[in-house]
């Protein structure tokens, strides 16, 4: 069997090629940001509904808002082999795009830890996209999520990063 921990720079995988979580006890903690992005895409008339506050299921933004926020908190019990992370701040902010339509959906993660908030940032923008739609499915099932992505990250032995 190939010995892949002097083969390979993947540091999830063990000398025998198993997952394995990346031992950080070694590391320093620092400050740590992420940013994610994405988007949900709905008709004109769905859109115009939730900002009228005509939605079945009562408040689509809020209750997505809290769903992001709370996910980003369980990452590590949805991610395997991500470690648990002390956050300090999640932020969770979704805005009508008319142009779109539908809406555009951002989350900040910080941190002072051993390794990064990137996941927490993610699935703090792909829990609040799908309680979006579940929220407002009555309306349109037809709504996208969409563009999922890190959009920034601080902190780190691999540096920052930056898409745009």
């Amino acid at each position: 069997m190939q010995n892949f921990s002097q083969n390979s720079s993947l540091t999830h995988l063990d000398s025998s090629g198993e997952a394995r979580m990346v031992d950080v006890s070694a590391k320093q903690p620092t400050l740590r940001i992420a940013v994610a992005a994405g988007q949900v895409r709905m008709l004109p008339a769905t859109l115009a509904a939730i900002e009228a506050g005509n939605a079945p299921k009562g408040d689509v933004l809020g209750t997505a808002r809290l769903a992001g926020i709370m996910a980003a908190k369980q990452t590590s019990q949805l991610i395997p082999l991500c470690h648990p992370l002390p956050l300090q701040k999640v932020e969770v902010q979704i805005v009508a795009d008319p142009q779109l339509p539908g809406y555009q959906i951002q989350a900040e993660v910080k941190t002072k830890a051993e390794t990064g908030v990137e996941m927490e940032a993610l699935t703090a923008v792909s829990v609040a996209a799908l309680t979006l739609y579940d929220m407002a499915k009555a309306l349109e099932k037809s709504m996208q999520i969409e563009a999922i992505r890190l959009v920034s990250k601080t902190g780190g032995k691999s540096g920052d990063y930056s898409a745009i």
